[in-house]
């Protein structure tokens, strides 16, 4: 033992929970009486975007009312082509009567300032503009067409996110950065340009937006890279430089287990540091695949960080030799796909059953346990083990499960759960 080390030193405490959150302003993105607050003392939003032909208005709208429905605070469309932002106003009508009052995102590219001058409805059927200042036009029409852009979003008085993408750097903006570093007595990498180049352009837009008179309290900021450690950095020397709300999101992240692994290992270092205030998981589906599962690893990401709470989460163990059974593993899958799928109705009738956990185990090792340490827990038998399953409850034994029903009656107890302790909450509220 180091000789300068003592067992009878108190150690410091060790730090528990995230960071404290980076100051912004807020932010209010809102359709009628739906309000979604971005910075400040805000939770982080989730969010997420159609991949629809934004011209076909049911499609879109399905899609939109399925991303809504899964958690999505607020949705982005595209808006490409005049078929497109002629469609927006009824694609919101659309909403309406479904009794869909989500906030929409207008995304525009090289030609939004015509769309949103020739199309009115559009311009002011959406609660927000997104805004690429490396995609808004050449030369002297650059400064032009932004203008036009945020006169329109002050005219309709809608809050716009300016959100810069390093595949589509503005270049004469990155030529300045690049000869002011060649000037300097020690120059920066290529990979520190590109990080500065990225930051100056994001920064200077929304000062510039500012000044054609767009409120401070209006921008949110995006710098959009695909590399881990590049959006850290990015990030990091981003929140310092302002107090806009920032979109985290790596762009293009990928398909299947590599966009949420690259997701998760970027997001959550920053918003363990408090740096984040919206997120979007850019997932590329699998073909036909569902566009929701974005918006779930986007909730996941903050409620297993500790950060928000969207719906009860199910505890259950990895298997191994003892569990050869795959009882376990569907129980788990169809409780948690039971539990989401209620949470639409549940959020509204049953205030704090987001927070509820479940433990769903594979055999006697931990089983038990951590089903005593649930809110309700569920013990399957292993391979061997007598076939039983029994339930606990706050801690406490209250059932042994048999037979072909398990599932059913195990359905039937975490609903009886739910309507006894959160039906009570509801009413006192």
């Amino acid at each position: 033992m180091n000789e300068n080390m003592s067992l009878t030193n108190t150690p410091d405490p060790i730090p528990s929970g995230p960071l404290a959150r980076r100051a912004s302003r807020r932010v209010l993105i809102q359709h009628g009486e739906r309000k979604v607050w971005m910075g400040g003392d805000a939770p982080v939003v989730v969010q997420s975007m159609t991949n629809t032909d934004t011209a076909d208005v049911i499609g879109t709208a399905i899609q939109v009312k399925e991303l809504a429905r899964a958690g999505s605070e607020i949705v982005r469309i595209t808006v490409n082509t005049p078929e497109a932002a002629a469609a927006v106003p009824a694609i919101r009508e659309q909403l309406d009567r479904m009794e869909v009052d989500v906030p929409l995102v207008g995304d525009f590219h090289y030609n939004g300032h015509l769309l949103l001058r020739d199309f009115p409805e559009c311009a002011r059927a959406l609660s927000k503009y997104r805004i690429n200042p490396g995609n808004v036009g050449q030369g002297a029409k650059r400064d032009a067409q932004f203008a036009q852009m945020i006169e329109t979003a002050i005219q309709y008085d809608k809050p716009v996110r300016i959100g810069v993408n390093w595949g589509s750097l503005d270049q004469s903006l990155l030529a300045r950065i690049m000869d002011e570093n060649a000037a300097r007595a020690q120059p920066w990498s290529a990979q520190a340009v590109m990080y500065e180049a990225l930051i100056t352009s994001a920064i200077e837009n929304a000062v510039r937006a500012e000044e054609i008179g767009l409120a401070r309290d209006k921008i949110i900021l995006s710098c959009k890279v695909s590399g881990v450690q590049d959006l850290i950095a990015v990030y990091r020397e981003l929140g310092k430089r302002c107090d806009y709300p920032l979109h985290l999101g790596l762009t293009e992240a990928g398909m299947g287990s590599k966009g949420i692994v690259a997701s998760t290992a970027a997001l959550s270092v920053l918003l363990q540091e408090g740096i984040g205030d919206t997120i979007r998981i850019s997932l590329t589906p699998e073909p036909g695949g569902d566009r929701t599962k974005e918006v779930v690893v986007g909730q996941e990401i903050l409620q297993t960080m500790g950060l928000r709470k969207f719906t009860p989460m199910v505890i259950a163990c990895p298997g191994c030799g003892r569990t050869t059974s795959t009882v376990f593993q569907e129980l788990a899958d169809n409780i948690q796909t039971f539990l989401r799928e209620q949470m639409p109705e549940w959020k509204k009738s049953y205030p704090g059953v987001e927070g509820m956990n479940v433990a769903v185990m594979g055999c006697i090792v931990n089983g038990p346990g951590e089903s005593k340490h649930a809110n309700i827990g569920i013990s399957l038998p292993g391979t061997g083990e007598s076939p039983a399953a029994p339930v606990f409850v706050d801690g406490q034994k209250v059932a042994t499960l048999r037979g072909e029903r398990i599932v059913d009656e195990f359905k039937t107890i975490v609903l009886n759960y739910v309507q006894k302790n959160y039906g009570e909450k509801a009413e006192t509220i």
